[in-house]
């Protein structure tokens, strides 16, 4: 999961050009749509308007903040008459139709974020009903209905059902759960244990660390804001036919491991621009290492988001505050003492001023301010563009992110 979620970004591929390095982006282009004024970030939400907003709204929940009203209404009124959400309707007030676009990842994420914060069970049912509706016949989901099952779709669906109450086991399509799925999508021991985003055009599947952040979540029947597992010693990988699902977690959680070993991140890898860091993806592995043996799992990636992750955030906005939200959570490190950054209030800056923050020192503080602060907010400038790029390279059509997300290796 990260700010890659939005697949949709490929009907924009005329635009993109060469990656730039992840600090060093340049924002993404300026909204060609006024911005709604519950809408967390600051950048054009055409590809990734629910996706960031369902990331921002978990993530508050997650760290005891009560999102604003109009922030919550805008993102239920996104919801089309049969359940499933598009990346973004510009005029919720016209009726879905067959040109609209609707997706998995953001009805998935809106569903993760909307049964968080209670009070929303319609919705999430109806969402819910639209997902199992377009389940495939092997189990999974592919970003667009219809589409080929992928790991990342599957999992952001496999939390969508958790968190709306549902076993994922009992989720079956052609006799196949999403667990079937995802584990026919890991990778043997020879290949490190690694989940694939999906086979390639002549069936090949490729170890892909983001899949496989996405997959040991997925196996695991959790969301986008997992905890900390049980306690346990460093994951290994164990071969035995397709594994089960708690044994794709471990050789999923050992190939992230393996992976953040030396530096401590997870690299991103384009044609033409030289290997750096993946911030999301790194964040997502935290979430993912931590969830599957524990904090003390994740303490070395963890570390190295803490010194080096917040000029990403600032420049990538709502959804990448939310994934590093989701690390601390995970991990139990404090959001408002993030390597020297208050991740909550940043998270609150980039939208409506939530209704009352439950501060460290206890408490509930309301908040006067409705202001956008968009100053230090470029959402997924370099991540929804970064993301276009690999599922170009990877020959991979929309059928992600993601996030930011919000959904990489080649």
């Amino acid at each position: 999961m990260n700010v890659r979620r939005s697949a949709a970004v490929l009907a924009a591929t005329a635009v993109i050009g060469a990656a730039a390095p992840a600090v060093a982006a340049s924002p993404s282009p300026t909204p060609s749509v006024a911005l709604p004024s519950g809408l967390y970030g600051s950048t054009d939400p055409t590809y990734d308007g629910v996706w960031r907003q369902s990331l921002a709204l978990l993530a508050q929940d997650t760290v005891g903040v009560e999102p604003a009203g109009k922030a919550v209404d805008w993102l239920t009124g996104q919801q089309c008459a049969n359940g499933a959400f598009a990346a973004f309707r510009a005029d919720p007030a016209q009726p879905c139709d067959a040109k609209l676009m609707v997706d998995t990842n953001s009805t998935a994420a809106a569903v993760q974020a909307l049964a968080a914060l209670g009070g929303h069970e319609a919705a999430a049912e109806k969402a819910v009903g639209w997902l199992t509706s377009v389940q495939n016949a092997d189990g999974g989901w592919g970003y667009a209905p219809g589409g080929a099952s992928d790991t990342n779709s599957t999992s952001v669906v496999v939390g969508a059902l958790a968190a709306a109450g549902k076993k994922p086991a009992e989720v079956v399509k052609g006799g196949n759960s999403p667990y079937d799925a995802l584990t026919k999508l890991a990778l043997p021991c020879a290949a490190g244990g690694a989940f694939a985003y999906q086979p390639d055009k002549q069936g090949k599947s490729s170890a892909n660390a983001d899949a496989t952040a996405a997959g040991v979540l997925g196996v695991l029947g959790e969301g986008l804001a997992a905890g900390a597992g049980k306690e346990a010693d460093a994951a290994v990988c164990a071969d035995a036919g397709y594994p089960g699902p708690r044994q794709a977690a471990a050789n999923g959680a050992a190939y992230l491991a393996k992976a953040v070993a030396k530096d401590g991140y997870l690299i991103s890898v384009l044609p033409g621009a030289e290997n750096q860091p993946d911030y999301g993806n790194t964040a997502d592995a935290v979430v993912a290492l931590a969830a599957q043996g524990g904090a003390e799992q994740a303490r070395k990636p963890l570390t190295w988001l803490q010194h080096h992750a917040a000029a990403w955030a600032r420049q990538n906005g709502p959804a990448a505050y939310a994934q590093l939200v989701f690390a601390a959570h995970a991990t139990g490190t404090d959001p408002r003492a993030f390597g020297g950054t208050d991740l909550v209030a940043a998270l609150n800056a980039t939208g409506p001023a939530p209704q009352a923050t439950d501060r460290a020192t206890g408490g509930l503080q309301r908040e006067d301010s409705d202001d956008h602060d968009g100053a230090e907010d470029s959402d997924d400038g370099f991540g929804v563009w970064w993301t276009v790029g690999v599922f170009l390279v990877a020959g991979i059509g929309i059928g992600f992110l993601i996030s930011g997300r919000r959904k990489r290796q080649p």
